[in-house]
């Protein structure tokens, strides 16, 4: 299969298989005025299957939540079929509005307008903390 290259844009790659779907409505590319590509299950010498996002287009990417999406992804930002930027995502020490505080004494649980912030407590249990109530959020 051959897909084309990015001229100005970004190149998602080593992301989970099967989670590519998932960051295509998460960056709502189904409204992007862009070219935009999704591989799935593409072969990975580290991974054994990955999914890979290509995006020909100059769109806003918010790093911190994809790192917590899936933080083994490489971001390669492209301009004029260049490689001019990769980042390797790491999961965030913060997220603001990503998760919601599950504690329904918390203050986000009363007052709606207070944004839901969470610091990194257990790096490799991916395990955040309200820093309103403290209470642990996990995947799990």
């Amino acid at each position: 299969m051959n897909i084309d290259g990015v001229n100005t844009g970004y190149v998602l790659d080593h992301i989970q298989a099967g989670k590519g779907l998932q960051i295509y409505n998460f960056l709502k590319l189904d409204k992007a005025d862009c070219t935009v590509a999704i591989i799935q299950r593409a072969e990975s010498t580290k991974y054994g299957k990955k999914d890979i996002i290509k995006i020909d287009g100059d769109i806003p990417i918010d790093c911190n939540t994809l790192g917590y999406m899936d933080s083994n992804i490489t971001v390669n930002r492209i301009r004029d079929r260049q490689l001019l930027e990769k980042i390797h995502l790491e999961l965030p020490e913060y997220l603001t509005d990503v998760i919601k505080c599950k504690n329904p004494r918390c203050i986000t649980s009363v007052e709606q307008e207070i944004v839901h912030k969470f610091r990194l407590a257990d790096r490799e249990g991916r395990k955040y903390r309200c820093i309103y109530c403290d209470t642990e959020y996990s995947e799990k």
